[in-house]
């Protein structure tokens, strides 16, 4: 089966007009803001854009694309806008609102997300593009990326932005036959008005961002808003944990086709046996695609090809597409080896939920873990201690991390930063005879890094800086 690529020049910009007469409140400039700042006035839209930090005002001052139409300064009123977006880490309601979301509510206009803005942009272009949404706490951007993939290699025009990667505003205006593959957190969920998925996924669930959401109930509640307005003719894929008999019922009852999948159990897709299967038969064997190890990406896999079926693709590209696809940076990515000991990046890994599926992998490795712990710490890894030969802490919660290990008799060491684990790893898998050392955190980066990105660069970076003054043989991953 020869896969064929997309064509480059299917998508283009929207047209200049679309927001003509439309005014538009953006508070928050860093990744998701100035993009949506800089699409909006494209198209014709007046803005007045702020962000409390000195630094991204003057980045979006330095670089305003199509200027005209813009304001930079801080809100007294939102009366006469149509719309505030807020960028997705600003709070709206818990755990205290930012004034500016009040400033919206006294105005009584709408909080939305710029997903939102993009569905009513390529609607009102005359585009019929599908749109497929895929959320859960792990798994959601290999899912994401996995998916586009799958449909730029069958021929069909597909962008993938939200939370993963572009804004969404930034993406091109795609044909009536395109698809728009957007990751959507729970941040961006509740604050959708317009935006229906033809294809939507809700992968897993377990206890993040509570104190975003008030409780795990809220969290639930954020994450189902991704099947909000969806009816006849539209898929709900849901994952292991996720498919609650109420939900499949409700689901249902509205007329959506519901889809089960997992990685290591019946479903109506499912990878649990090493072969991707549905009810007609095996699609295709997972141990032939180096970048999705383990049951959690059995269970991306088993979401990517569900809704990609569902889009259009045919049966038989789904092989090749997971064969070739080259995963995602911080995802488990190798990024070098020494003296036959493989380092791992897996810096995403901010949860122990996420770290869990990473250490389930191995059977015996060095571990790097760390930071900024969520509510419950890692005592959910316990079944997984057995499998850790030696663990370096960093961060602000290693030594809480610490009483955890030492409770469970696991040998660790308090490093405190990353400079210092990365070559205390390496010694402690030569001598334990470990043939991995795993950075996945199961913390969150922004004590000691701006982001997980930089944290997995930079143990890529120490990693090759070791390599490079040893004598051992030695190789390179990419850094990503």
């Amino acid at each position: 089966m020869t896969i064929r690529p997309a064509d480059p020049d299917i998508p283009g910009p929207f047209p200049p007009g679309l927001f003509a007469g439309h005014r538009y409140a953006v508070l928050g400039l860093g990744r998701n803001g100035a993009p949506v700042v800089r699409a909006l006035a494209a198209m014709g839209a007046r803005i007045q854009a702020w962000d409390d930090g000195q630094a991204a005002r003057t980045a979006l001052n330095a670089d305003p694309g199509d200027a005209s139409g813009i304001t930079i300064a801080p809100f007294s009123t939102l009366d006469g806008f149509d719309a505030l977006v807020l960028s997705p880490g600003i709070p709206h309601l818990l755990p205290a609102p930012h004034p500016v979301a009040l400033l919206a509510r006294a105005a009584g206009i709408p909080i939305l997300s710029d997903a939102d803005l993009l569905f009513r942009a390529v609607r009102r272009a005359g585009s019929r593009a599908r749109f497929a949404g895929i959320t859960g706490t792990n798994g959601k951007s290999t899912t994401t990326a996995l998916l586009a993939h799958m449909l730029q290699a069958a021929g069909v025009p597909a962008a993938a932005g939200g939370n993963l990667g572009p804004a969404s505003l930034a993406l091109p205006l795609l044909p009536d036959d395109g698809v728009y593959v957007l990751e959507m957190s729970s941040y961006m969920l509740e604050r959708l008005h317009d935006l229906r998925f033809d294809a939507a996924c809700l992968l897993n669930l377990t206890p993040d961002h509570l104190d975003r959401h008030g409780d795990m109930a809220g969290y639930r509640q954020a994450k189902l808003h991704i099947f909000d307005r969806q009816g006849p003719g539209d898929l709900a894929v849901l994952g292991d944990n996720a498919a609650a008999d109420a939900l499949c019922q409700d689901l249902h009852a509205r007329g959506i086709s519901v889809m089960t999948i997992s990685g290591s159990a019946p479903a109506d897709l499912t990878g649990a046996d090493g072969t991707l299967r549905d009810t007609a038969g095996p699609i295709a064997p997972l141990a032939a695609s180096p970048a999705l190890p383990g049951a959690h990406n059995a269970e991306n896999a088993a979401a990517a090809t569900a809704m990609a079926l569902a889009l259009g693709v045919p049966r038989a590209y789904i092989p090749q597409a997971l064969r070739d696809f080259p995963g995602l940076p911080h995802r488990q990515k190798p990024v070098g080896a020494i003296d036959g000991i493989r380092f791992i990046d897996d810096s995403k890994a901010t949860n122990a939920d996420a770290a869990a599926r990473a250490l389930g992998c191995y059977d015996r490795l060095v571990w790097i873990a760390g930071g900024l712990a969520k509510a419950g710490g890692i005592a959910d890894l316990a079944p997984y201690f057995p499998r850790i030969a030696h663990a370096l802490l960093i961060g602000r919660d290693g030594p809480a991390l610490a009483e955890t290990l030492a409770a469970h008799g696991v040998p660790h060491t308090l490093s405190g930063t990353l400079d210092q684990a990365v070559p205390a790893a390496l010694d402690a898998a030569r001598r334990t005879g470990a043939p991995v050392v795993l950075l996945s955190p199961a913390c969150a980066s922004f004590d000691q890094f701006s982001s997980f990105e930089q944290r997995g660069r930079h143990f890529a970076a120490l990693v090759e800086g070791i390599a490079n003054t040893q004598d051992g043989n030695h190789e390179y991953g990419d850094h990503g």
